[in-house]
């Protein structure tokens, strides 16, 4: 496994359903629930909803945990990097969330007013380069930033070009399998 590129491991993006970034927030809930359905029905293979722009170009994914931060977007204005550790953010955020930031202030049915009228552009957020992995890199890049970054997929880029993701559940049950092939010890 140590020479397998990811190109061996990834899944093109006509594996997943997607979406256009100028659909509104109602439409992405209803195609992830959609989506989350035939995943759950064993129709689709995928769960990851693509989301493209007007060129067709894939420019990030949606998730459930995007729909949240789409209707509380002052999560965007944290300056995330700044922080430490996980653990001084939550408590910062948590300190300011009555005072500056205000967090989930509004009643949640003021917040769900702008579900029709807010498009996905508007708040899905651009992959980092800590979230895409070259097709010709070997594995261990990919295993680096599952592990150190915790994704559960990564984008794959051919150039500057996204052409897939790899899922780190298929990762793991090639480390599976790798991992059951070894010889028991005498």
């Amino acid at each position: 496994m140590e020479e397998m590129k990811v190109r061996e491991l990834m899944r093109p993006l006509d594996d997943f359903p997607q979406i256009s970034s100028q659909a509104t927030f109602m439409e992405a809930v209803e195609t992830l629930e959609k989506v989350d359905q035939e995943f759950q029905s064993g129709k689709a293979l995928q769960r990851i909803l693509l989301v493209y722009d007007a060129t067709g170009k894939i420019v990030g994914k949606m998730s459930p945990m995007d729909v949240v931060q789409g209707l509380e977007p002052k999560y965007l204005n944290i300056d995330i990097p700044k922080f430490k550790s996980y653990s001084q953010l939550i408590q910062t955020v948590h300190e300011s969330t009555e005072k500056e930031l205000r967090l989930w202030h509004d009643p949640l049915r003021e917040l769900c007013k702008k579900v029709y009228g807010v498009k996905i552009h508007e708040f899905i957020k651009m992959p980092t380069p800590d979230h895409m992995v070259r097709i010709d890199a070997k594995m261990y890049e990919a295993f680096h930033l599952f592990v150190v970054e915790r994704h559960d997929s990564l984008f794959v880029q051919d150039g500057h070009d996204i052409v897939g993701l790899i899922r780190f559940s298929d990762v793991y049950k090639k480390i599976r399998e790798a991992m059951r092939a070894c010889p028991l010890p005498i």
